[in-house]
C-alpha cells in the first residue's frame, strides 16, 4: 500500500468533518498524486460539486505526483491533529 493509500485510510478515522476547502484540497492532491495532471473535460455548469472538484484537481496541474503525494500525507497528518478521530 502506498503512503497516499495509507493516509487515505487514516483519514477515515476522523469523527469531525473538515471544511469544504480542506476536502477540496485533499481531493486535488489525491488525484494529482494518483493520476497526475487533470486532462478531463470540465463538468457542465449544473454540476457545481463536480466543477469544484475538477478545479481543485486542475489547480494542482504541473505538481509532480511525488510532491502531491507528500503534500497529501502532510495535510492528512495536519487534519488528524486538528480534528477528532477514533
Amino acid at each position: 500500500m502506498s503512503n497516499v493509500e495509507e493516509a487515505a485510510e487514516r483519514l477515515k478515522t476522523l469523527t469531525e468533518r473538515p471544511s469544504n476547502e480542506e476536502f477540496l484540497n485533499l481531493y486535488g492532491l489525491y488525484k494529482q498524486a494518483t493520476v497526475g495532471d487533470n486532462r478531463t473535460s470540465k463538468p457542465g455548469m449544473f454540476d457545481m460539486k463536480g466543477q469544484f472538484k475538477w478545479k481543485a484537481w486542475k489547480d494542482k496541474s504541473g505538481m509532480s505526483q511525488d510532491d502531491a503525494a507528500d503534500a497529501y500525507v502532510a495535510l492528512v497528518d495536519e487534519l488528524l491533529g486538528k480534528y477528532k478521530h477514533s
